[in-house]
């Protein structure tokens, strides 16, 4: 049961990106088409994503088994900790907005998916996790324990990988 309910660590990049371009174009569609019912599968993935990972979400499974093996330009793995945060705060705008919508204002659920839109664009287009970068500030503010994510915490590391010297 606990293996079930575990996410990874390290997540593989590609495979994210390919769950946030997933959801972009779920987003899309529910907002251009007017298919409010499309937050059902949204809010589920969400929750199921920061649950048990890729495990009982089938946007996940697709990820991890067919898109993002085959994406080889963004092949590398990343800390899973900010991953599930940032599933986490999806799960959140996804539920608030599947409850606006069933308490009958889909105008108001609307607006709660844009911000969600603009994150998971950036996500899988640019591979910048909006997510994952709150997820640093809180712990270097102290609000995360940094044992949860020592790289996350400590940029000195990401910057060497990347070339770049600090002064």
């Amino acid at each position: 049961m606990k293996k079930l309910f575990s996410f990874p660590n390290p997540v593989n990049d590609a495979s994210a990106r390919s769950v946030a371009l997933g959801v972009v174009a779920m987003s899309l569609a529910a907002l251009i088409f007017n298919q409010a019912w499309l937050l059902i599968p949204l809010t589920y993935g969400f929750l199921a994503r920061v649950a048990t990972g890729p495990t009982l979400s089938p946007l996940g499974q697709f990820a991890v088994r067919v898109s993002g093996p085959r994406i080889t330009r963004w092949q590398k793995f990343v800390p899973g900790p900010p991953k599930r945060f940032a599933q986490g705060i999806g799960a959140f705008l996804t539920l608030a907005a599947t409850l606006t919508w069933l308490l009958d204002s889909w105008s108001v659920a609307r607006w709660l998916l844009i911000p969600l839109l603009g994150a998971a664009s950036l996500e899988g287009f640019v591979g910048f996790c909006l997510g994952c970068t709150i997820f640093g500030w809180l712990i270097r503010a102290g609000l995360v324990p940094e044992a949860v994510c020592v790289e996350c915490g400590d940029l000195s590391a990401r910057y060497a990988r990347a070339g770049i010297t600090q002064s």
